[in-house]
Formats: C-alpha cells, sequence, structure tokens
C-alpha cells in the first residue's frame, strides 16, 4: 500500500495500514534506568520523547510479556516488554524491549504478532548466547550487530512483508499478515449463529465470558435475548460475539420472524451448479433425516420468495412441512450461504417528527426499534396505519 506524505487525511482509527517508520531496542541500564540501545533509522525518536513514554517501554512486571501500544505526540509505539532472571544480571534482572515504531494514525495489530515472536527469538537468543547483553564484545561491535539485525527486519518487513533472520545455526522466519476488516457492529436484534467447524468444540477452550454466552447462541436467540438469559452485561456480550465473528466462529443473521420478507439473490443458481452446497441444503433443512426434501421443492420455494410476500404467506402457499422441510431451517440456510436475503422495514416520518414519530427516522428498521423501545412490531404497525405522515420504506 502506498502511504502519501500527506499523513493530514489520516487520523486514528482510520483503519489505514502504514510503515514501520522505525524500530528499536531499549534495555533498562542499572544505574542509568531505560534507555535505547539502538534504533533504526538513528535518531527518529529522540530523548525527549522516549523519557516521557519510558515506563510503558519497560515497564513494572505485572506488564512484562504483554503486547503494549503507546500512541502519543504523533507516534505509535508498539512493543513486548521482557524481563529475563538470571544472577548473572546487575539487580538478578534483565530488562528489554524491542519496538516498532509507526505514524499515530497507523493501524499496527497486523504487526503484534511478529513484535511478539521477535522478542520470544531474541529470548531465546540470550538464555543460550547472552545474544543482547554480553559484555565480552566492545560496545561498538554489540552496536553494530544489532543496528544491522534491525535494519535488515525494517528493510524487509516494509517492502517485502517477510524477513529471515539467521543468528549462528537459528532461523527463524517472520512475515506480516493483512489483518482482517473489522467486523460490523453487533447490534441487538440480530441472532449469532455457530459456524458448523465449531459447533462441537469443547466449552472450557472459550474465554470465561464465552464459555457463559456460548451456551444461548442457537440460530434462534437475538443478542438481547442472550444478554438477558446469560445474565451478562450487554456491552459485554456484544464484544464477546464480535470477538467471535471476527475468528469466523460465529455469523450474524437477521431476527427471524413469520412476518418477515425476503428475496433470493443470484446465488440461488449455486444449488444447482454445486453438488455439495445442495447435499448440505437438503440435509440442513430436513425435518426428519429418514427421507431428505428433494431439491427441486427446495429451490420452489426459495423462488417464491420476493417483495410483499412474507414468510406466514409463503408457507401458507408451499406447506413446506408436507414435503418435509422446516421453513426455519431453509431461511437460516439461505442467509448463511447468501442464497436469501432479508428485505426490511424502515419506518419514516414524512412531517416535523412529534412525540413518538422521532423514533422513525428511516435509518433504523422494525427490528432495531423493538429491541431499542421493547414495543412489539404489531405497535408499531398501528402507528403506521393511524398517523398519515408514517410511511415505510422496503430495503
Amino acid at each position: 500500500m502506498q502511504i502519501t506524505s500527506n499523513n493530514s487525511q489520516f487520523f486514528e482509527g482510520c483503519g489505514q495500514i502504514g510503515p514501520i517508520r522505525c524500530i528499536f531496542l531499549s534495555e533498562f541500564h542499572p544505574s542509568l534506568g531505560p534507555k535505547i540501545t539502538c534504533q533504526v533509522p538513528d535518531g527518529y525518536v529522540s530523548k525527549d520523547i522516549f523519557d516521557s513514554v519510558n515506563v510503558y517501554i519497560i515497564p513494572k512486571p505485572q506488564l512484562q510479556r504483554c503486547i503494549l501500544t503507546v500512541n502519543t505526540l504523533g507516534y505509535k509505539i508498539v512493543g513486548y516488554p521482557v524481563r529475563i532472571d538470571g544472577q548473572r544480571y546487575a539487580r538478578n534482572a534483565y530488562y528489554f524491549n524491542l519496538c516498532f515504531v509507526c505514524d499515530a494514525w497507523a493501524r499496527t495489530i497486523q504487526y503484534e504478532p511478529v513484535i511478539k515472536k521477535l522478542a520470544e527469538y531474541l529470548i531465546m537468543m540470550e538464555d543460550e548466547t547472552e545474544f543482547l547483553s554480553r559484555d565480552d564484545e566492545k560496545e561498538e561491535l554489540k552496536l553494530d550487530r544489532i543496528t544491522k539485525l534491525l535494519t535488515n527486519i525494517l528493510t524487509d518487513l516494509n517492502e517485502r512483508k517477510v524477513t529471515t533472520i539467521i543468528e549462528g545455526e537459528t532461523t527463524i522466519y517472520l512475515k506480516i499478515l493483512n489483518p482482517k476488516p473489522d467486523p460490523q457492529p453487533v447490534l441487538d436484534h440480530l441472532v449469532p449463529l455457530l459456524c458448523e467447524a465449531y459447533e462441537n468444540a469443547p466449552i472450557d477452550v472459550w474465554d470465561l465470558t464465552t464459555q457463559q454466552v456460548l451456551p444461548y447462541i442457537n440460530g434462534i436467540n437475538h443478542v438481547a435475548r442472550i444478554a438477558a438469559e446469560s445474565d451478562v452485561e450487554k456491552a459485554l456480550v456484544k464484544a464477546c460475539i464480535q470477538n467471535l465473528v471476527y475468528h469466523e466462529v460465529v455469523q450474524l443473521l437477521p431476527l427471524l420472524k413469520y412476518s418477515n420478507v425476503y428475496m433470493c439473490t443470484r446465488n440461488l443458481q449455486n444449488l444447482t451448479k454445486d453438488r455439495v452446497l445442495g447435499q448440505s441444503c437438503r440435509k440442513f433443512v430436513a425435518v426428519t433425516s429418514e427421507s431428505l426434501p428433494s431439491l427441486y421443492k427446495i429451490l420452489q420455494i426459495y423462488s417464491f420468495m420476493t417483495h410483499a410476500v412474507n414468510l406466514r404467506t409463503l408457507c401458507q402457499r408451499t406447506c413446506p412441512r408436507d414435503n418435509n422441510i422446516d421453513e426455519r431451517k431453509l431461511v437460516t440456510f439461505g442467509l448463511q450461504n447468501n442464497l436469501i436475503r432479508c428485505v426490511n422495514k424502515y419506518p419514516i416520518c414524512t412531517d416535523t417528527p412529534i412525540g413518538r414519530q422521532n423514533m422513525y427516522t428511516g435509518l433504523d428498521n422494525m427490528d432495531e426499534i423493538c429491541c431499542m423501545t421493547g414495543m412489539l412490531p404489531s405497535k408499531i404497525d398501528e402507528d403506521i396505519e393511524a398517523d398519515p405522515f408514517l410511511t415505510v420504506i422496503w430495503k
């Protein structure tokens, strides 16, 4: 990605990826305290800047071996502070931190695994050969050796996103992986569904919040209901589910209601082109597994999904249960595989809003309004019918 010289167009949180501007090695000197031993390019981080943030570069023991990011004074510094205990060191411990420096606006999450792996490599080299701390060589030779290492890392990662470090008989490979885009915001009315690959994963592999929330993720409960039933604060549930979406453990689907309107997409033809997808669909939507429904009937019901036909009307017309098809599973499978999409209903007030009309801005759909206010959809429909200044947009 090419970065222009005009950085004023970027801002913290903009999601843009910037280059690594500098790499420096910081150590704790027994008498001088935290200092920059070596940096590339030289002088990029001034002594004044370093002195203002060095409590985070060489932090208290509680923050050792954690990724720390400091964003201040136009710099974003990312490091992994390390403490190695040993009687051979002054004060019986050696502290160091190899930090990447980027622009304050730049996204740096993609560098964190590289920084951690590099720090672990240096820990190993220090344990084996005192790679960083040995004092049996001249200070100039030590600085030259470390400078060459940091220069190679900086150049390779910026230009090729990969680098290879060879030190004696040890070789380490570093690679920057492109970060995934942030997942969509988790709203109260959305329904999380566990992906098939993780359905049988042991619950104890997750963190405590996820363990508490996971039993209520069934493809039916929406986020607000999961928070209420799991007795977990809603903000924590949203953060937990957003993390699961990011790692592709969970998908977010619209709330399934029989009053919903669905439309098929161009991807519907994949059911006939992809035999594996077609067979998966037949197994997934079947009420009983004794006799799988025909793909023809499944396609027929999907093809009837169009504007002005809600799920209740569709079921009355096509009688999916008579054909061993669970209509709820049919909708879920269609949404999962982008075979269909939900057409949402957005109430909007066409006059100066008064009272409850303020909720109907055209920006929130019926599901969002219901979750925010606790109102039933039927109550909102009554408002729309009774008020000539209220109308509905379907999209």
